[in-house]
């Protein structure tokens, strides 16, 4: 019975949102609001009571193993959405709260809107389904070791990638000193031949004063 319940209670929160929008545009129109305020109260109290079958029934199941607590978790989860929209939906009865966005709540509910999954619908995977608390602990203990081996291979690509870049960046740091030492000895070779090229003109020089 849980999945027409669901379904149902979203139903019930899609026409409240409703019929907030036709009560205040009644207000803003200066138009009487009463016939309308009185169906917003009986289903909002519907909501309520739908959402308390939905949680009765939920406990139910998990504590009598019908499915397992990852199962009651996701389920509780939409439960807890619910409860959410039915606070929303209260405080903007009450004026105390923005407009209640009707396609917003259209899309949270499942099986009101044609070709949208009910969330409810969803059954644990094919992995998990069947398994006990015991080999869910084991099987999440396995992922967890499977994933700390990943992380251990990659650490260990990662240190040997800083080697080689620290290793090319020494070959580099001897590449730059011989470059260094090559310049210097090409700018002393060069201030000799300067120095010789000036010597041979003065040579040149005095010869032809003598001759």
């Amino acid at each position: 019975p849980r999945l027409p319940l669901y379904d149902a209670a979203c139903q019930v929160a899609q026409e409240v949102a409703e019929k907030i929008q036709e009560r205040n545009r009644y207000q803003r129109n200066g138009e009487s609001s009463a016939k309308i305020n009185v169906i917003i109260r009986s289903s909002l109290q519907n909501l309520s009571e739908k959402i308390d079958q939905l949680r009765d029934l939920l406990l139910r199941a998990v504590s009598t193993h019908q499915i397992t607590q990852l199962e009651g978790d996701r389920r509780q989860n939409l439960v807890d959405d619910l409860l959410t929209r039915q606070k929303q939906l209260q405080a903007s009865y009450k004026n105390e709260g923005p407009e209640p966005d009707v396609i917003r709540s259209s899309l949270m509910t499942g099986g009101v809107k044609r070709g949208v999954t009910n969330p409810w619908l969803l059954e644990e995977s094919e992995e998990t389904r069947g398994l006990g608390f015991g080999d869910l602990r084991q099987q999440q203990r396995r992922i967890i070791e499977e994933q700390d081996a990943g992380l251990d291979a990659l650490s260990s690509i990662i240190s040997r990638q800083k080697q080689m870049g620290q290793e090319i960046g020494n070959e580099l740091d001897e590449q730059n000193e011989i470059i260094d030492d090559l310049t210097n000895l090409v700018e002393n070779t060069d201030d000799k031949l300067r120095n010789q090229t000036r010597h041979v003109k003065m040579v040149d020089k005095k010869s032809t004063s003598c001759g």
